[in-house]
């Protein structure tokens, strides 16, 4: 995680389960400054993260921000960005997403508008709001290639986003509009890698394990703390060999 310290960082959906966590731990990695964004950083589900800044207030910020309404995206954009100075943002965890339990049968137009939404759309548009302050941060840093103390956008997807893999898996809840949706972020991942390799700006997305937080179920096998340690430890090594990659919390290349 050498390659996080001093750098600066976004998480959305920061304010439960991996991105509370993510937030936590970037904070323990030292970083310069972690945007906290949520849709509700005032609500009750928000009081955590709210000590947190409290305790932290040079280093993690709240920033309010709704995925699902692009207005509130831009207004995001600009708090961070008269925030952030000249060296720009490094790292952008697009983390915030929906899991309505559906199936095929039972799946509404509701349920997939809203999860596309949330889980595709957002995190089109939190890229391309940031994206000056992406690049901002890559030609600050001087560096030849590309690194995610550089400039990154992680992606988080999940294995049920693996079209080879759905067939055989063993659902612990209906996963349809959002391993669809999902599937639709692994394509925002390579298209994004593809158009900002120029800026060598790095764009991966990354599947967490199953792990026990609320969208998780308290089923599963990891805890956030692991998840994140190891997801941590994998976005610290990234190089431009791993762009448009598509991998588990451990470094496992998954299969599409």
């Amino acid at each position: 995680m050498a390659a996080l310290n001093a750098c600066s960082a976004l998480v959305t959906g920061a304010n439960r389960g991996l991105g509370l966590e993510m937030v936590k731990q970037l904070l323990e990695a030292h970083c310069s400054k972690v945007f906290a964004a949520c849709r509700d950083t005032d609500g009750p589900n928000s009081e955590v993260l709210r000590e947190l800044a409290k305790k932290n207030p040079d280093v993690v910020i709240l920033v309010k921000l709704d995925v699902a309404d692009p207005c509130s995206i831009k207004e995001s954009a600009k708090k961070v960005g008269s925030l952030l100075g000249e060296k720009g943002l490094n790292l952008l965890v697009n983390n915030a997403a929906i899991l309505p339990q559906k199936t095929m049968l039972t799946a509404t137009v509701e349920d997939m508008h809203n999860t596309f939404n949330t889980n595709v759309i957002g995190p089109l548009f939190v890229i391309r709001e940031y994206l000056p302050y992406l690049q901002a941060a890559a030609k600050a840093s001087g560096k030849p290639g590309m690194s995610p103390g550089k400039a990154a956008v992680i992606n988080i997807s999940t294995d049920a986003a693996s079209l080879s893999m759905i067939p055989s898996m063993k659902e612990p809840f209906p996963l349809f509009p959002y391993s669809i949706s999902k599937v639709g972020l692994n394509m925002l991942t390579v298209y994004t890698a593809r158009d900002l390799k120029a800026d060598e700006i790095l764009c991966i997305s990354i599947h967490p394990g199953w792990v026990r937080t609320d969208m998780g179920s308290y089923e599963a096998t990891l805890d956030t703390r692991e998840s994140v340690e190891c997801m941590l430890r994998v976005i610290g090594s990234l190089t431009e060999k791993d762009q448009g990659g598509y991998m588990d919390y451990t470094g496992k290349t998954m299969p599409w």
